[in-house]
């Protein structure tokens, strides 16, 4: 899947085996739309792509058979139609809308009729005005026997949980699992079919990946753990698994793996009891000593009313013989509906890194709204930008002040995407916390931000944010705009050329209003990026220049 200097138009390319440049395919039909891979079926050349339009609010769902180059049309809907998961025989195949976050209604999509029907869930169309639907949460799907599901949903626990969804409008089933070895805050993220009877279960505890192996039974449904793959031992320990893809010819696994000091390293493991671990690269921090880099501390706290907040604290490391209180970097991820994790291969770890050997201190905090804590937690985001998110993060302040190591005084805030709207929402509404801020493509006016978002993309954001003709007051209250007036602090804007989602002429606007206004800022676009920072050269350059920022405004 190619885009190009990250405009996000992703096309299907295939490479030949023997060599050579990747080529597009299924340009004919795929071309004015934007493509995602999905599902892929290794041993027979089969694909599953969502491919959103770029003329109407659309989504589609697409078969691809790469050996014969035939592409099936399997339905359309402004909600998703995302190929949730397909039968062995390919004959059937799930499609997923979802309105917001847990909100999921399933379709299935029959060879025999080319038609698609309702699997389960309440659509839109259907719900009286003002009906509270239950949350379902379903985020994996397997196809058992019998037409049955293996799902992985919230219909049971709020942090996620196998069941069965049997034909028809039959109660969904419960499976239980049992051999759970990890503790900590966290969920089920999702799972996997490997061979026969045999799944994968993959935890997000404390932001750390765990993996088992389990077998399942369907008669007394249950789920039994009998392998830990990753979450308990080193080297494969306090991380986060990138990827990860099962050999079943072979009875392997290959995966990737980091920490919040090691780079992405490639392992397998092996062996009946999966006690064969090798790793297959060695990446490293080039000029920078193992010692100098910072594995960060649990700096959970509970929040104004009562909510606790997973958090981590990145200090400099002591060999760099750092003393005196270190000033605050309050690093704020994007989403809203993400997390920040140990994951050196993601945008953000190598920045803290790169700012505690600075000099800085580096809050990370995962307020409410964040994923990895519970569904419930993950929707109270919803419809409430700018709301209690911006409490967290007010009251986290508070109590950082009170850290005799840390110097409050002098703090910056920095967040990119959602985290960008954050970082502008927090400058603005409350200035006299900053000392300086840093907006990776925030949106700034969230009534420009909602015209100018892919039209495939209104529908959901429309729920889950606002409707910019009902919720207009709302929606201008909880703009970055409405209170920039009252910057106090410089402001360093960075923005890609390329991006769809928070569209160049957002940060123009941002950077044109605050230096009428005589506030000062400064702006670094860059040309061939788009929603990130992805080249490395761009990279090299964007992490020097909100470091050389912070120093020069916070003087470490």
């Amino acid at each position: 899947m190619l885009d190009h200097d990250g405009d996000e138009n992703y096309q299907p390319h295939l490479i030949p085996l023997e060599g050579g440049h990747p080529e597009p395919v299924f340009s004919d039909i795929l071309g004015k739309m934007r493509v995602h891979l999905v599902l892929c079926d290794i041993q027979n050349n089969i694909a599953y792509f969502n491919a959103e339009s770029r003329e109407d609010q659309n989504q589609h769902a697409f078969r691809a058979n790469l050996q014969t180059q035939i592409l099936t049309h399997l339905g359309a809907s402004p909600y998703g139609a995302y190929p949730g998961a397909y039968s062995p025989d390919h004959r059937h195949a799930i499609l997923v809308d979802g309105y917001t976050t847990g909100d999921v209604v399933l379709y299935e999509w029959k060879e025999e009729t080319q038609e698609k029907s309702l699997r389960f869930g309440i659509p839109l169309e259907r719900r009286t005005p003002g009906e509270n639907v239950p949350l379902n949460g379903i985020n994996a799907i397997e196809y058992l026997g019998n037409n049955e599901l293996l799902v992985s949903c919230a219909l049971f626990t709020d942090r996620y949980a196998p069941a069965v969804l049997l034909p028809g409008d039959s109660q969904p089933l419960e499976v239980a699992v049992q051999g759970i070895k990890h503790t900590g805050d966290g969920e089920l993220e999702t799972l996997n079919h490997l061979t026969g009877n045999r799944y994968l279960l993959v935890y997000n505890i404390d932001g750390c990946s765990w993996l088992y192996e389990a077998v399942f039974d369907r008669s007394s449904l249950c789920l039994t753990i009998d392998q830990v793959l990753v979450g308990d031992q080193p080297p494969l320990s306090n991380g986060m698994v990138f990827s990860y893809s099962y050999d079943p010819l072979g009875d392997r696994y290959a995966l990737s793996f980091s920490t919040a000091t090691s780079p992405t390293q490639i392992y397998t493991i092996e062996g009946n009891r999966r006690d064969k671990i090798t790793r297959h690269t060695h990446e490293r921090i080039l000029g920078i000593p193992q010692e100098y880099l910072s594995p960060g501390e649990d700096a959970s706290y509970i929040s104004f009313d009562g909510t606790r907040i997973s958090a981590r604290l990145y200090l400099p490391a002591r060999s760099l013989g750092f003393s005196e209180k270190r000033p605050l970097i309050y690093y704020i991820h994007g989403g809203p509906q993400g997390q920040e994790r140990p994951d050196f291969a993601w945008f953000s770890m190598p920045l803290i890194q790169f700012l505690t050997l600075n000099g800085f201190a580096v809050f990370v905090p995962n307020v409410r709204g964040s994923t990895g804590y519970g569904l419930g937690f993950t929707k109270q985001v919803d419809r409430d930008w700018g709301g209690k998110d911006r409490l967290d993060h007010v009251h986290a302040m508070q109590l950082l002040k009170k850290d005799p190591r840390i110097d409050a005084s002098r703090a910056g805030v920095v967040g990119r995407s959602y985290g960008g709207y954050m970082t502008l929402t927090l400058a603005g509404r409350h200035p006299e916390l900053w000392s300086a801020a840093v907006d990776m493509f925030g949106p700034f006016d969230l009534l420009t931000f909602l015209e100018r978002i892919p039209e495939t993309w209104k529908p959901y954001m429309k729920m889950a944010l606002g409707d910019p003709e009902t919720d207009h007051d709302f929606l201008v209250d909880r703009s970055p705009k409405t209170h920039l007036h009252q910057l106090a602090c410089p402001l360093l804007v960075i923005q890609g050329k390329n991006d769809p989602r928070v569209v160049e002429p957002e940060s123009r606007d941002l950077v044109t209003y605050l230096r009428s206004l005589g506030k000062d800022v400064e702006y670094l676009m860059f040309e061939n990026e788009g929603h990130d920072v992805l080249k490395f050269e761009n990279r090299v350059r964007c992490y020097e220049a909100i470091t050389e920022f912070f120093k020069k405004h916070l003087n470490p």
